[in-house]
């Protein structure tokens, strides 16, 4: 593995704090400053993160993102930096509204929607409570593929799969308090493994993501336990699709997302 940064070679991978480096170009313009050499597409989590990144760049003070949707249109390049032009759609009196663009080699790899909010005092409920599962003390660490800086420990998984749908997870680095932060580091795992694993049934298989949903109900801290869980709930048309939840050490639901992707049946020719 190479880790290029800056135009500097470096001996060690980069961390996720590296990843969120961004480059300003100009007035919404931003490019990351890392980069690794790897065999494997640009990892989505990290392409929106990223985006997320640049997006809060543009926002007034106090104002932290609430949801995101983004799709995934070309596989990135891990090896090459990545720009990100900002759209600033709209400030209102508490929420602003910012579409982002990553382009790689003058074509557009992935695009994002994301809105940010003044956090309000009001009421605050939780419905449904974490599911099920010893504490990460109490489980098997486990190494969480693709993800720099990150840490993971597996429960007793829900399905027989061949990748894990429940896991507990954080970052290993101690990270500032800033909340943009610690939202775009949940934005990085939330892309890793997958919830169609549950139906993999050796015939159809998932495959690329091709789009993908966060919404931020709390603040949690990334460098603190989180427990993703992530659910199917069909497949059809070529295309599966999940959805998922992150809770805070303590039971506190901190954010949902969903992801659609390719799931097919190969092709004999």
């Amino acid at each position: 593995m190479r880790t290029t940064m800056t135009g500097a070679a470096e001996e060690t991978p980069p961390s996720v704090l590296d990843l969120l480096a961004l480059e300003e170009l100009d007035r919404d313009l931003y490019r990351t400053t890392a980069a690794v050499d790897e065999p494997y597409p640009l990892y989505g989590g990290q392409v929106a993160a990223q985006a997320l990144r640049a997006a809060g760049g543009t926002v007034p003070e106090g104002r932290l993102p609430h949801s995101l949707h983004g799709y995934y249109l070309r596989g990135g390049d891990a090896a090459r930096p990545t720009i990100f032009r900002v759209d600033r759609d709209r400030d209102g009196r508490s929420f602003s509204a910012r579409r982002v663009v990553a382009l790689q080699g003058g074509e557009v790899i992935f695009n994002m929607s994301a809105s940010f909010h003044v956090p309000e005092d009001d009421d605050d409920r939780q419905v449904h409570p974490m599911p099920a599962a010893p504490p990460p003390e109490e489980s098997a660490g486990d190494a969480l593929p693709r993800l720099f800086s990150m840490e993971g420990r597996l429960p007793p998984q829900p399905y027989e799969a061949d990748w894990p749908t429940r896991m507990w997870a954080r970052s290993a680095l101690p990270l500032p308090a800033d909340p943009l932060v610690h939202a775009c580091v949940l934005t990085y795992l939330s892309d890793i493994s997958s919830g169609l694993a549950a139906l993999h049934d050796g015939t159809g298989r998932s495959g690329s993501s091709l789009d993908h949903a966060v919404w931020f109900h709390r603040p949690v801290r990334m460098d603190d336990w989180v427990l993703m869980d992530l659910v199917p709930h069909t497949v059809a048309a070529g295309r599966g699709w999940y959805t998922g939840s992150i809770h805070a050490h303590d039971g506190t639901l901190a954010a949902s997302l969903t992801q659609e992707a390719l799931f097919r049946t190969p092709r004999i020719t």
